[in-house]
């Protein structure tokens, strides 16, 4: 029988032999001491149904005053990592001596700690609590999860608590106990929660705002969401609590909305490289795109964790039976779906290996499992933003990871029809054309993806050498010709009484396919009829899907005719080469690739680091004893440790709790808590 604590969860009894650490984490209704009184700052609670706790903790030991306000000792001891990467220290200098901060980091890169880590530091300082602005449920639980994990006293506020717990949250918070709160922006933005705010302002106990994927803010983000807008009143009431606003992405004309309309003029912008160079990025012509799925799967992520994204909830649901038909356990999720429904798939998705979520855009954004080893897409996303987004949630670990996609001429054609069909401004329409045409340039190009990719966030790189283009260069024909038949077509139709007719049907007339729809319309008598025939129908959809990517062509109408653009012109009068990529798909790299499959049976996961046959040994051990811990505490295993941890472990085999403390992502309350039980674990796997 558990003891229900303040963030909803469940204090459920440790596993034989482990200490739970939500007994350093969930509070009762005793008073606690404030930052800087006797006992550590994350400790909070009444705790009577845990286990006892030691009069002195390792943990408390470390949170000594001496070293209470330094960020790298709070990287340190609290997570576990030997020093930060890359601009994190000057971020997380920057935001704990009060500065404001946009930051621009990819996925993966450790964002969170950016705020995190200043958050702690300015709690120890007795500055109070850290508001962090969260659009996700999931990602409060799982951030929340991991902080409690490392003994930092941390809640979430949202629509999964009960009344009680929320006000007893509400407590923690107004006492200035609490170090994080999480929150959505719709919450935030209440006459009810600024009322508190102002009241721990008045009394100095509101450290910083921290503004989790602040691209919701922009009209030009891939994300907008009208909840964000109202977040400009934070710096408006109080303009000398520092505020730190990140994103994975933003090109320039989405950072200068952020700053804007977070009224950020004042902040120092950190740009980090956009660059995740374990993706490998590939792109292919659609050909049957589920049976290039399901092979794409079994050829390279057979057992592993992974999202394929979908445009529609009906093509969610088709797509997930489908592939668990073919035996691939898939799960759909779109905003559709009820509710409780979306959460279990989550939580079975975070919490198990091998899962596959099929899913909409309504999946993702801020879900923090490392071990996603591909993320595909069957539809082509709106704007390079997104797709950089939605691929960045693949290798968050920094392990080899796939980033796949199908699309063809339909995907063109829908795309467009969308930013023609929606009710907005002829000025953002423009701007979402502009985004398109990049995309599609990206998904056309015969040279490096990551190349333009980087580009489009305004950073220069080199050819990766790990693409699909890099690794098997396209071969591309001069399509000049045949671009200026299929043209001269269209414009054909158009001179016959004004008429315009969609792809099927023109592919039909250049081809000299004597149809139905051919001879009512007379266009057997057309000069341009069968001057194509030398093309296959394929060859002439990939023609077609090009010469709409490049803009010579554009759709129109329900019925997606086709008409020319005034650049059509200069291909017709033969002032432009068009070299296009020859229709083909990117070759299997094999099953041997990444570890090869012997008799059909799934294959060996690869380990983070290389390790011989004890040390796969000790890591299988660590890892069940890991399974066991995240069960009892309702977390996802990851949370726990990260498998880098558990294989650095299971590499040295530390002898001693100093020489486990050593190892990177062991902080002082985690190895207070369990460091017995590893050293056991290894001892016995030993």
């Amino acid at each position: 029988m558990g003891v229900r604590g303040w963030c909803g969860g469940i204090i459920r009894p440790a596993p034989t032999g482990v200490r739970s650490l939500a007994a350093g984490c969930f509070g009762g209704d005793r008073e606690f001491p404030l930052p800087g009184a006797a006992g550590p700052s994350g400790a909070s609670g009444d705790n009577r149904d845990t286990l006892p706790q030691p009069a002195v903790t390792v943990f408390e030991a470390a949170l000594a005053p001496a070293s209470r306000a330094a960020p790298v000792e709070v990287l340190q001891q609290v997570f576990g990592y030997p020093a930060f990467r890359g601009q994190q220290a000057a971020i997380v200098e920057h935001v704990s001596a009060g500065g404001d901060a946009l930051v621009l980091m990819p996925t993966g890169g450790g964002k969170s700690l950016c705020y995190q880590v200043p958050a702690i530091v300015r709690h120890r300082r007795e500055q109070g609590v850290a508001i962090v602005v969260s659009p996700l449920i999931a990602l409060m639980h799982d951030q929340v999860g991991a902080l409690e994990e490392a003994g930092v006293h941390a809640a979430f506020l949202n629509s999964t608590l009960t009344l009680e717990e929320t006000q007893k949250i509400e407590r923690e918070m107004m006492s200035g106990r609490l170090v994080l709160l999480y929150a959505a922006p719709e919450r935030i933005t209440t006459p009810r929660m600024l009322a508190q705010l102002e009241s721990l302002h008045e009394r100095g106990l509101l450290s910083l705002f921290a503004i989790d994927e602040a691209h919701c803010v922009s009209q030009w983000g891939h994300d907008f969401r009208e909840d964000y807008l109202g977040l400009n009143v934070l710096h408006q009431r109080w303009p000398d609590v520092p505020r730190i606003a990140l994103t994975a992405t933003a090109d320039e004309l989405t950072r200068a909305d952020i700053i804007e309309r977070l009224q950020l003029q004042s902040a120092k912008v950190f740009i980090s490289s956009f660059d995740r160079p374990n993706i490998r990025y590939a792109i292919v012509e659609k050909d049957d795109a589920r049976r290039q799925l399901l092979r794409f799967i079994r050829d390279e992520h057979e057992g592993d964790a992974g999202i394929v994204y979908c445009q529609s909830r009906k093509k969610v649901e088709e797509t997930a039976a489908w592939l668990n038909d073919e035996g691939v356990a898939a799960l759909p999720y779109h905003a559709g779906l009820d509710a409780e429904v979306r959460r279990r798939h989550q939580d079975r998705f975070l919490r198990e290996d091998g899962v596959v979520m099929v899913a909409t855009i309504a999946f993702g954004m801020g879900i923090d499992k490392p071990d996603v080893r591909f993320v595909a897409h069957l539809d082509l996303p709106k704007n390079i933003e997104s797709y950089y987004q939605e691929t960045g949630r693949a290798g968050r670990d920094g392990a080899p990871a796939d980033a796949w996609m199908a699309y063809g001429l339909a995907d063109v054609v829908n795309q467009r029809r969308m930013i023609d069909d929606s009710p907005a401004e002829e000025e953002f329409k423009r701007g979402q054309r502009a985004k398109l045409d990049a995309l599609l340039a990206l998904a056309e190009a015969h040279d490096c993806r990551r190349v333009r990719l980087l580009a489009y966030f305004g950073e220069r790189s080199a050819p990766c050498g790990n693409c699909d283009n890099c690794l098997h260069p396209p071969a591309t024909w001069d399509a000049t010709e045949a671009s200026r038949k299929a043209l001269s077509c269209v414009y054909r139709f158009h001179q016959q009484r004004g008429q315009r007719f969609g792809a099927g049907h023109l592919i039909d007339v250049l081809r000299g396919k004597a149809t139905d729809k051919v001879a009512q319309y007379g266009h057997d008598q057309l000069s341009t009829f069968g001057i194509g025939a030398d093309l296959s129908e394929t060859q002439w959809r990939g023609v077609l899907r090009q010469l709409i990517a490049l803009g010579h062509l554009r759709t129109e109408g329900e019925y997606n005719t086709l008409e020319l653009t005034p650049s059509a012109r200069e291909v017709l009068k033969g002032e432009v080469t068009l070299l296009l990529r020859v229709p083909s798909e990117a070759p299997a790299r094999g099953r041997g690739s990444r570890g090869a499959r012997a008799g059909g049976g799934t294959k060996e996961k690869p380990t983070p680091i290389a390790l011989d046959a004890d040390g796969q040994r000790r890591y299988a051990a660590l890892k069940a004893w890991r399974a066991e811990v995240a069960r009892e505490h309702n977390l996802p295993a990851y949370v726990v440790f990260h498998d880098a941890a558990l294989a650095e472990m299971a590499r040295s085999r530390p002898a001693s709790l100093g020489e486990l403390g050593g190892i990177s992502g062991v902080g002082a309350k985690k190895l207070e808590a369990y460091g017995g039980e590893i050293l056991r674990v290894l001892d016995e796997a030993s």
